[in-house]
This record gives C-alpha cells, sequence and structure tokens, in this order.
C-alpha cells in the first residue's frame, strides 16, 4: 500500500467522456448518468483500506446527493491480475454488501482512470451541471483508518455548494488513499 494523495482541484476541467460495463453488465456512457445539478465520479476499488473506512459515507453521501440532482457513479480502475480482490465478480460481491445507491464500472484498459488523472482510491471529481470541475477533495477526515463524523461530509457540503452555485469551495482538503495499481 503506497498512500498517495490527490492534487490540486483543476477548476473548470470538463469531465472526459466514457463507455464503460457496470456491474450489472449494462454499457453506459458518462451523458446516461450525468445529474440535472451535477455529477460526482469517484474511483474506488474493493480491497484498499481507506476505502473500506469510509464506503457507509459514500453509499450516504450519494443518497442524500441524488435528491437534490447529483447523480453519482464509482469506476474501478485496478490491475486485477495483481490484486483479485478488485475483479469484476468482487466488485458486484463489494456493491451488493455495501448497498450501493449509484452505478459501479470495471475499467479495465485503466484508459478512464489516466483521462481522469485519478492517482489513488478514493479519488472524488466533483462536477457541476456543466461537468465543469469543482471539486477534488476528501470525503472527511480519517484519524487511524475511522472517519471523524462530526457534522456532514467535506464532499456533501462541496456537492452541496455546486449544486446550488455552480462552483465548489476554494480550499479544499486532498483525498488521499492507496495509489492505482497500474498494470
Amino acid at each position: 500500500m503506497s498512500l498517495t494523495k490527490t492534487p490540486i482541484c483543476d477548476f473548470g476541467k470538463k469531465a472526459e467522456s466514457f463507455e464503460l460495463k457496470s456491474i450489472d453488465n449494462k454499457v453506459l456512457k458518462l451523458e446516461d448518468i450525468r445529474g440535472e445539478n451535477g455529477t460526482l465520479i469517484m474511483f474506488i476499488c474493493n480491497h484498499c483500506p481507506y476505502v473500506k473506512a469510509i464506503i457507509s459515507d459514500i453509499v450516504k453521501d450519494c443518497k442524500t446527493l441524488s435528491k437534490i440532482g447529483i447523480n453519482s457513479m464509482a469506476i474501478c480502475s485496478n490491475d486485477v491480475e495483481n490484486y483479485p480482490e478488485d475483479s469484476f465478480e468482487n466488485m458486484v460481491k463489494f456493491s451488493k454488501t455495501n448497498n450501493f445507491n449509484f452505478p459501479y464500472f470495471h475499467d479495465e484498459s485503466q484508459d478512464i482512470a489516466k483521462k481522469y488523472g485519478a492517482v489513488c482510491t478514493p479519488d472524488f471529481f466533483g462536477y457541476n451541471k456543466n461537468l465543469e470541475l469543482q471539486y477534488r477533495g476528501r470525503i472527511r477526515e480519517l484519524k487511524d483508518l475511522k472517519p471523524v463524523r462530526d457534522g456532514d461530509s467535506d464532499l456533501l457540503l462541496a456537492m452541496k455548494e455546486i449544486s446550488k452555485t455552480g462552483r465548489g469551495p476554494k480550499n479544499q482538503i486532498p483525498s488521499m488513499g492507496c495509489n492505482i495499481k497500474w498494470k
């Protein structure tokens, strides 16, 4: 496990188009999932202790965001040959175990992670309704791999702001987690 932090948000950068297979065997495009008031794209995986520590927060926040017109999706881009816990079959299990309320995609070629510049799991990309990047921060503080739950998460607050104003907060604390497992 190599601890990696996300870079500073590149405000206004347009979301990259993609077409990926979800765990329910549907091939979807970004446009199919785009939210009326914003879109959250998350790079996660099944085995990362950082993802496991906050997965219930992710599911909870995505449920809340869907009520305000922000659609969410997750993408697993890890090398499954060397990290079999992140296989498609295990993605299906991980999604069911954690009650995902958003599509979970497999980026087998790793092309989408490269296009987005994803560096770790979790890596959050929060877009406004025009698919312009406005958030690249953490979901919430972690201490010893335990979430500090003192109110709404940074991610939820930022995405609510984006839904109302089209802009994310100027100050963002980077997300951190395990590096993407490249082939």
